[in-house]
């Protein structure tokens, strides 16, 4: 029996080509770590209800949440270059595994600073799994010309995650009024859960517990495969990479960006209940929240036909423009026209974080890996800029509160102007 052709990975000895069951094994994690992200987006307004928070309160959910990427990305490397791509997966997902049980725990103490404490944690296996498999999913082939191919079919997947996240939370986390059976009020001050609110909220973070560890067990189990690629030794990113100006503003434009897509995401299920837009109850608003993400989903798709005939800079310049439009109609109206414009700002949100990628490492060589390093790090917008947001809408309101991610889209359309006459001048 012939065996397996063998291919060199560019780091060690050659190695078996990857079994085809592999493939959507990785996959499925591109799905995981996009569902369990948007799954924050339908904890706030519970947990806002649930312990009486303003909305710079409840947006500390977003705050610990993606402070993990500033924290854990450069670790997370490290780890990898030590215990190998599978293992690093492996230890992701129990890491996920771990902070869902901690916050099915944090229901039944019913304590705020719980729930803050497990989402660091969930985030922290996010970011295991985004540092890992990434890499992964274009090494097993050997760096072929499909390794493009690959790549976007399983971001279309976390396009999917995102997609199904609200959609779930809104079944499972949002359906049931707050202490509905009892009549209760919104407890006054964080302290505790009764006891079918605990069950209720828990339930569902015990089910996904259960679905992560399952999936860890697999990854463990195929671990040791000849054909698994060796990691690299990963080198931290370092401040002298920022001298180039188009990677030090493409970190600041994900910085921005992250920080609009999660503000928005944040506030969308409180922004579709107000009685000036749609007035929906929770559960309802909820599932239109799905939309913006779905959104996102059909964009990435349309911007990869679009990217074929259009520069990317351009592109950027345009869907920025777009989605800045967008937040400033939807903060200055009403009713279905505010709630579809909102919603539309997922669509225009798909091809920004790629692009302003791709632009931010182009030409970079030998320096990308590290580059992408200090990329990823600035996802830490995520828990910055939402923290802005909730504060505007505190003194201000939530129509208010939409200016802030206007100003992250128009630098972000600026940055697509300067990496656009940055490449005409490369080209002369």
């Amino acid at each position: 029996m012939d065996r397996p052709a063998s291919r060199n990975f560019g780091i060690g000895v050659a190695e078996e080509a990857a079994p085809r069951w592999i493939y959507p094994l990785i996959v499925s994690l591109f799905f995981v770590w996009g569902f369990a992200t948007v799954l924050v987006d339908s904890l706030i307004p519970r947990l806002k209800g649930l312990f009486s928070l303003s909305y710079s309160e409840a947006m500390l959910t977003q705050f610990c949440f993606f402070i993990a990427y500033f924290v854990v990305s450069v670790p997370a490397s490290l780890m990898l270059g030590r215990i190998g791509y599978l293992r690093a997966l492996s230890a992701g997902l129990v890491a996920m595994a771990i902070g869902c049980l901690m916050l099915a725990a944090s229901a039944l103490w019913g304590r705020y600073a719980g729930f803050l404490l497990a989402l660091f944690v969930v985030a922290s296996g996010v970011t295991m799994l985004q540092v890992a498999a990434n890499p992964l999913i274009s090494l097993l082939g050997g760096g072929d010309a499909r390794a493009h191919a690959r790549l976007t079919l399983a971001q279309g997947f976390n396009a999917l995650g995102t997609t199904v996240g609200p959609l779930f939370g809104a079944a499972f986390i949002l359906s049931a009024e707050l202490s509905s059976s009892s009549g209760a009020s919104p407890l006054p001050a964080p302290s505790s859960v009764p006891a079918q609110e605990a069950m209720q909220l828990g339930a569902p973070f015990l089910a996904i517990a259960v679905g992560l560890t399952i999936l860890a067990a697999l990854f463990w189990r195929v671990r040791e495969g000849r054909w698994t690629p060796s990691a690299a030794v990963a080198k931290a990113p370092t401040l002298a990479l920022l001298r180039e100006p188009r990677l030090l503003f493409g970190v600041v434009a994900i910085f921005l960006y992250v920080g609009a897509e999660v503000s928005i995401g944040s506030i969308l299920v409180n922004y579709l209940m107000q009685p000036v837009t749609l007035h929906l109850d929770m559960a309802a608003a909820g599932r239109g929240a799905s939309l913006y993400w779905g959104g996102a989903m059909v964009g990435r798709f349309l911007g990869a036909a679009l990217l074929r005939r259009l520069p990317a800079a351009t592109m950027l310049m345009i869907v920025a423009a777009g989605a800045a439009a967008l937040a400033a109609l939807s903060a200055t109206s009403h009713g279905v026209v505010s709630a579809a414009a909102i919603v539309a700002i997922g669509l225009f949100n798909a091809i920004m974080f790629p692009t302003i990628f791709g632009l931010a490492i182009e030409t970079l060589g030998e320096a990308t890996a590290a580059a992408s390093g200090a990329l990823c790090m600035s996802i830490v917008g995520g828990a910055v800029l939402p923290l802005l947001t909730g504060a505007v809408a505190d003194r201000a309101g939530l129509g208010a509160a939409l200016f802030v991610p206007v100003a992250c889209y128009l630098c972000i359309a600026g940055y697509g102007v300067f990496a656009g006459r940055v490449s005409a001048v490369k080209k002369i």
